[in-house]
């Protein structure tokens, strides 16, 4: 049964996991190091309180995250927010990425944030439907933006209003 919960600091390991392949297989994430258990528990503790994270499980194993960032540092952005979304390779296509973008959604709702934003990296068609299923609207795309794997990677930058 798969259920979708507030990430608490036990999931790190399986966050960093899932988090870390994208990192290393894909395009999809321009990180370029994958993160040790120790930067990625400094990144846990760093988070605002205000900022969501959620997992979700299936039969008991977390298999994806979804979480919110602010959108840019000025205090006049604080009314959006960055959203992002990984799962684990073997999870895709079974409706969890609905289920947990959709419940981030939610939660953003209801605290009052005005302005989902998603920034996916191209290629992506799957990303770039999920999206689009739960509301976001394409504004546009940002060229050879990032530089990973001897290539440079282009990013559509998504927008859903939540008030």
């Amino acid at each position: 049964m798969d259920v979708v919960r507030d990430a608490n600091a036990d999931d790190l390991g399986r966050i960093n996991e899932i988090y870390n392949r994208t990192i290393i297989d894909s395009h999809v994430s321009f990180d370029t190091v994958p993160f040790d258990l120790e930067r990625r528990t400094l990144w846990w503790e760093a988070r605002d309180p205000e900022l969501t994270c959620l997992v979700a499980e299936c039969d008991g194993r977390v298999v994806g995250l979804c979480y919110s960032s602010w959108y840019r540092p000025k205090p006049a952005y604080r009314s959006s927010m960055e959203t992002t979304i990984v799962l684990d390779t073997d999870q895709r296509g079974r409706g969890l990425g609905s289920l947990l973008l959709g419940g981030l959604l939610q939660r953003l709702t209801d605290q009052g944030v005005h302005l989902a934003v998603a920034i996916v990296a191209l290629p992506n068609a799957s990303s770039v439907a999920l999206h689009h299923k739960l509301g976001y609207h394409t504004v546009g795309v940002l060229h050879e933006v990032g530089e990973k794997f001897g290539r440079f990677w282009d990013t559509e930058i998504l927008e859903k209003k939540l008030s």
